[in-house]
């Protein structure tokens, strides 16, 4: 007779595995513990099997028999069933163990020995917000353009375009890391470099009016936060480069009795001088007596053993009142330096490039050369540091022009 739910429901465990057939090959096998799960009996090549269709409830009677009469379907093609849900499983393991996020945390893993701290985390933090809850379960594979570009639209319309295009090359990098690895063939994402409108390049906010450069100035004397910040905040349009060099400056490669600090750049790689300023040693002296006998210049709020976060200036100059999207940024220092140099103070360009530790051909086709210009350089550094001081005690300061023949 064929089961019912009802029959299956009041069946009681017994001291004996029970065997409740429901024709077909199809029976339910009912354990001493009460566990019920479905097996199908089937014989091929004149040998006996059996394929375990599921457990109950899970897979109700209904269920339980759909399957049975696909298996039946396969064995009267000469298939067994048995043996295509072994390849499926494995299959299934495969793509489990090189599903997109699998395969991208090795990628993440290996990218890690060569790329600061800081450039993982962020990179670890895009991919599980934007890409992982929509393609990390699915098989590198079967991964195509189509699906890549559905998640870039996605991050694109949230107004995050440089995202996008961020998360685009990172995908690529994971499918590149796949076919290095032999577990892709191909990088989809390559074929959509375009296909997102690149974005619209915006400079970060800088203050270069002197008047507003003065008000500024005053208004770092107001910060309440901790010393070592507030030393940030003043050194930083005091040397003007680039934030995370600052926040992770060490005592070890700054001399205040030479007034140098020598520091690898982060973008070229390449080692640079920073010739420092009679108010720039005098205020690293008196920072020195609270953190130097740590690494860190400027040492994190919870643990000496990290540098200060990157957020810490544009989170004092926020308190202070200034808005870091539209005013000013512990970035537009450099802007601001680059241009009053060369507008107020009129130094000459090249200078100004090599003291931002911007690459500059020279004549011998140098792009960077670090010993250039120093004594024009230590120049320009303390007329600087004093032109800031003088806007601070809102002196009258002219454009050092030329006088007229």
């Amino acid at each position: 007779m064929p089961l019912t739910d009802t029959a299956i429901k009041n069946t009681k465990p017994g001291a004996k595995p029970l065997k409740l057939f429901d024709g077909g090959g199809l029976f339910l096998l009912v354990t001493p513990a009460g566990n019920k799960w479905w097996r199908l009996k089937y014989r091929i090549a004149g040998k006996e099997k059996l394929l375990a269709i599921g457990v109950y409830p899970e897979v109700g009677l209904a269920a339980a028999r759909k399957k049975r009469d696909v298996a039946r379907e396969k064995l009267a093609a000469g298939i067994d069933p048995g043996e295509i849900k072994k390849v499926e499983k494995r299959v299934a393991k495969l793509n489990a163990d090189n599903s997109f996020e699998v395969v991208a945390r090795e990628w993440l893993e290996e990218r890690k020995t060569v790329v600061e701290i800081g450039q993982h985390i962020k990179t670890l933090a895009r991919l599980e917000k934007d890409v992982f809850p929509w393609l990390g379960k699915r098989p590198i594979t079967q991964i195509d353009a189509p699906e890549i570009l559905t998640v870039l639209k996605r991050i694109d319309a949230r107004g995050a375009r440089y995202s996008a295009h961020r998360v685009r090359s990172e995908i690529s990098r994971v499918f590149r890391y796949a076919i290095k690895e032999g577990k892709a063939t191909n990088d989809p994402a390559k074929d959509l470099i375009g296909a997102i409108p690149p974005p619209v390049e915006t400079h970060f906010a800088a203050i270069t009016e002197p008047s507003k450069v003065a008000e500024m100035l005053r208004a770092f004397d107001g910060f309440s936060g901790t010393f070592s910040v507030l030393c940030a905040l003043k050194l930083a349009p005091m040397v003007f480069v680039r934030p995370g060099e600052l926040r992770k400056a060490e005592w070890a490669d700054i001399d205040l009795d030479r007034a140098e600090w020598r520091y690898h750049v982060s973008k070229t790689k390449t080692e640079h001088l920073v010739p420092l300023a009679i108010q720039a040693v005098a205020l690293l002296r008196e920072l020195h007596a609270l953190t130097g006998q740590g690494r860190y210049v400027f040492p994190g709020a919870r643990t000496a053993l990290r540098p200060m976060s990157e957020a810490a200036v544009n989170g004092a100059l926020k308190r202070l009142g200034y808005d870091t999207r539209t005013e000013i940024t512990g970035h537009g220092f450099r802007a601001m330096a680059r241009t009053i140099l060369h507008e107020e103070l009129e130094q000459k360009p090249e200078v100004i490039e090599h003291q931002l530790a911007h690459a500059v051909p020279d004549n011998l086709g140098a792009a960077y050369n670090r010993t250039k210009f120093i004594k024009e350089r230590r120049a320009m550094m303390q007329l600087w540091a004093d032109y800031l001081d003088e806007l601070k005690a809102g002196a009258k300061v002219f454009s050092f022009s030329a006088p007229a023949a």
